[in-house]
C-alpha cells in the first residue's frame, strides 16, 4: 500500500465567500493546477496504489444556492453553503489522495411524475409542490388523477397506460416502505442553471481533474418520467405494472464503487438522495461481502437534511439512517480530517 499524501495548502484562487453564488469557472486559469501539482510533487492519479473515490451527491445549484428551488437550508438556514465551503477545502487539502471524483447530477424534465404538471384534481388544478403527498387512496378516491394532457408527451397519447403505471408506482412505493410520492417544485431541469454544479465545487473538481490528470466522472440520474430517483444507484421502482422493466440499476457504477479501496461520500440532501444512495450501496455490499462496508466513509459535515421551518424536518430520519450505516461498519468522518489519518 502506498503512502497517502498529507495535507496540501488550499490554492489562493479559492474564495469561501463565493460558495453561495453562481459564477463562471475560469477553466483556462484553473488549468494552472498542473503547474501547482508539480510544485507540490503530486503525481498523476494513475500511480495511486490506494485508489480513493470521492462520490459527491447532487452538489447542484438547485439544492445548494439560496433562493433556488430546493435549497437545503438545514437547521442553520444556510446549511448547504456551509457544507460546500467545507467540502471545497476538503478536496483541496486532500487533492493528492483522491483518485477519482464522481459527481452525481439530479436530472429532470418538466413532465415527470413528481412535478405538479403531472397531476390534476377534479377542478383541473395542480397539486401544491412541497406540500402534497400522493397516496394510493388519493388516486382511488379521485383526489388526484394523472393529467390527461401529459399522456401525449409521455406515452404517445395512451392515457390508460399512463394511469395504470402511475397508480402502480404510488402503490409500489407504499408497499416497499419508501417515502410517499412527494410533489416537488420544478427543479434540476436539464439545460437550466439549477442543474449545474455549484460554481465553487465545480472549480475544485476541475482543479482536481487537471492536477491529478484524472477525468471527472459525471453520473446522471432522474431522467425517467415515471419514477423518482433519489439514489444514484437505482430508481425508486424498477418494475412496471405489467411486470416489464420500468428502469434499471446503475450496475456499472455499483461494480466500480465496490472495486475502490475507499469510497468517501458527501453532498445533498442527507435525508434524501445521500441517504438513499448509501442505503442502496449497503444493500449491494451485503450481497457481496458485508465487511466491504468498512471501505465507506461518510462526510457528515458536508451534508444536511431537508428542513422547511414549520412544515417538515427530516433531521431525525437522516441521523437515524447514518447511525444505521455506522452500525453496518461504515465510518462517519468530518471534512477537517485528513484522508491520510483514516485510510
Amino acid at each position: 500500500m502506498n503512502t497517502i499524501p498529507h495535507s496540501l495548502p488550499i490554492p489562493p484562487h479559492f474564495n469561501p465567500n463565493k460558495v453561495g453564488e453562481v459564477w463562471r469557472v475560469p477553466y483556462q486559469e484553473c488549468a494552472a493546477a498542473e503547474t501547482w501539482a508539480k510544485q507540490h510533487h503530486i503525481p498523476p492519479s494513475a500511480s495511486d496504489k490506494t485508489r480513493i473515490c470521492l462520490l459527491l451527491i447532487d452538489v447542484q445549484n438547485t439544492f445548494c444556492i439560496p433562493g433556488f428551488e430546493l435549497f437545503v437550508g438545514g437547521k442553520s438556514g444556510n446549511a448547504a453553503v456551509e457544507d460546500n465551503q467545507r467540502l471545497c477545502e476538503f478536496i483541496y487539502r486532500n487533492l493528492g489522495a483522491i483518485t477519482t471524483i464522481i459527481p452525481t447530477l439530479d436530472t429532470h424534465t418538466t413532465m415527470q411524475i413528481f412535478h405538479p404538471i403531472f397531476w390534476v384534481n377534479a377542478q383541473g388544478e395542480h397539486p401544491t409542490p412541497a406540500a402534497t403527498n400522493i397516496t394510493p387512496a388519493d388516486i382511488e378516491q379521485g383526489v388526484w388523477q394523472v393529467n390527461p394532457a401529459v399522456a401525449h408527451s409521455i406515452t404517445n397519447g395512451n392515457y390508460e397506460l399512463l394511469e395504470k403505471q402511475a397508480y402502480h408506482y404510488v402503490k409500489q412505493l407504499s408497499q416497499d416502505g419508501k417515502y410517499p410520492l412527494i410533489i416537488w417544485p420544478y427543479h434540476s431541469i436539464l439545460g437550466g442553471i439549477g442543474h449545474a454544479l455549484v460554481s465553487a465545487v465545480e472549480e475544485a473538481i476541475f482543479f482536481h481533474c487537471i492536477a491529478r490528470q484524472s477525468q471527472t466522472q459525471f453520473e446522471l440520474k432522474g431522467e425517467n418520467a415515471l419514477t423518482e430517483n433519489y439514489s444514484i444507484l437505482r430508481p425508486e421502482v424498477l418494475i412496471g405494472f405489467d411486470q416489464s422493466p420500468l428502469a434499471h440499476k446503475n450496475i456499472k457504477l455499483i461494480k466500480q464503487l465496490l472495486e475502490f479501496d475507499a469510497v468517501i461520500i458527501g453532498g445533498q440532501a442527507k435525508s434524501h438522495c445521500v441517504a438513499w444512495t448509501i442505503d442502496d450501496l449497503l444493500t449491494e455490499i451485503k450481497q457481496v461481502d458485508a465487511t466491504l462496508a468498512k471501505k465507506v466513509y461518510l462526510l457528515e459535515d458536508s451534508s444536511s437534511p431537508v428542513v422547511v421551518p414549520g412544515v417538515v424536518d427530516y433531521t431525525e430520519q437522516a441521523d437515524a439512517a447514518f447511525s444505521r450505516f455506522a452500525e453496518a461498519g461504515m465510518h462517519i468522518i468530518k471534512t477537517t480530517e485528513l484522508i491520510s489519518t483514516f485510510i
